[in-house]
């Protein structure tokens, strides 16, 4: 890791820690500072870390500014019972143009996975979940991609990379490692008819704002992600103002803690990423605040993992074989640990999408199967493998 793209955590933030409870959270993490230097990343599994960029976050100039808002806000709460070492490695600067800021972040990413370290990306607009999702090309597998946003951001592959059109970059440049998609929240006015289609055919999974009503039921699109990615945008203005694309609907503060203690939960899930914060526009810091809670939830979420995803052994597992009237069995698996279930897909042992033999479903998928009804999610799984 080149540590001269990583500047240390602001002055303010370290002397606030100082005059805070020695139990609150500052006093937990190993931060980057112009004192003590760099952390050392020995058994670290989450680390923090800032990206000071705002030139292609659409309409929301000045984000990547004032980080140190929020890391303020998160480091006076108080931690859980936590076993998981964090540290936090200061910002990325920007770069003499963005495309040196996106270099930076990739190889900060890239590092930090082959270490095991989940990091929690802050600042910038969110063409970041682009260059986070290019740090996964070393790793030779394909990826899975949930995104909490009111809107889709395809674009189109002839345009710049910016926060409104990175989706296409990832969907269409090689190397393509993308296997699923999926959309959490998104709002249809704003959203083209043709591109809400386009998902649908390319057998996406996207899920309309209306769902903050059952939260339950999506649970299953973070347990399968690799990678999370949060536009501010995607809560409602009251509760998180400091975006200047911010919109009346959206989900509330507490759905989307929530939500990030879902993808935090996750076994699979190994980077976060929270976007498009604007401190210009917050009021009282409520943004910064609430960023700093869905922080602490995701934080919360890893350190409750229990690793119960079936990857060998299912001796802790229940197996129900669902016999279908006009199709071939579907198998389901019931985790003894957590209650979560699974449905496992037909792959070749030696497929590429080998680590896709099981998705996350819910009961429901379970019930429907039992009344004759193919799942969904199985459904879609099974189209994209063909």
């Amino acid at each position: 890791m080149d540590l001269e793209f990583l500047s240390p955590v602001d002055d303010a933030v370290v002397a606030q820690i100082i005059l805070k409870s020695p139990t609150t959270l500052g006093n937990f993490v190993d931060i980057h500072t112009r004192d003590e230097g760099f952390p050392d990343l020995d058994n670290v599994q989450i680390a923090v870390v800032g990206v000071q960029e705002d030139r292609n976050a659409e309409n929301n100039y000045g984000t990547g500014e004032n980080l140190k808002h929020i890391r303020k806000k998160l480091y006076e709460l108080f931690p859980g019972k936590w076993d998981a070492k964090i540290a936090d490695l200061g910002n990325i600067a920007q770069g003499s143009k963005p495309e040196d800021t996106y270099y930076a972040l990739l190889d900060t990413v890239t590092e930090l996975l082959s270490k095991n370290i989940i990091p929690i990306i802050l600042g910038g607009g969110q063409e970041m979940t682009y260059v986070n999702y290019r740090a996964y090309d070393n790793l030779e597998q394909s990826v899975n991609i949930t995104v909490v946003d009111s809107k889709f951001d395809l674009g189109t592959l002839e345009d710049d990379l910016s926060s409104h059109s990175y989706m296409s970059k990832i969907i269409m440049q090689e190397p393509n490692n993308l296997f699923n998609y999926c959309n959490v929240g998104y709002q249809t006015y704003f959203n083209d008819p043709d591109e809400i289609q386009l998902f649908d055919n390319m057998y996406f999974d996207c899920y309309r704002l209306g769902v903050s009503k059952n939260l339950e039921a999506i649970e299953p699109a973070f347990r399968n992600a690799d990678i999370i990615s949060i536009d501010l945008g995607a809560i409602r203005k009251s509760d998180a103002p400091g975006n200047n694309n911010a919109s009346p609907n959206g989900f509330s503060g507490d759905e989307i803690c929530a939500i990030s203690r879902y993808a935090g939960v996750s076994d699979k899930v190994s980077s976060f990423g929270i976007y498009e914060y604007n401190s210009k526009y917050d009021t009282n810091d409520q943004t910064a605040a609430l960023i700093a809670q869905m922080i602490w939830y995701f934080i919360e979420g890893v350190n409750l993992r229990v690793k119960d995803y079936p990857f060998s052994t299912k001796e802790n597992y229940q197996k129900f074989t669902v016999i279908l009237e006009d199709d071939d069995p579907i198998i389901f698996y019931k985790s003894n640990k957590s209650g979560r279930w699974w449905i496992e897909i037909n792959v070749i042992s030696n497929n590429k999408y080998k680590r896709h033999a099981l998705i996350p479903c819910t009961y429901k998928d379970y019930e429907e199967a039992m009344n004759q009804i193919i799942p969904d999610r199985w459904y879609k799984a099974m189209r994209k493998m063909v």
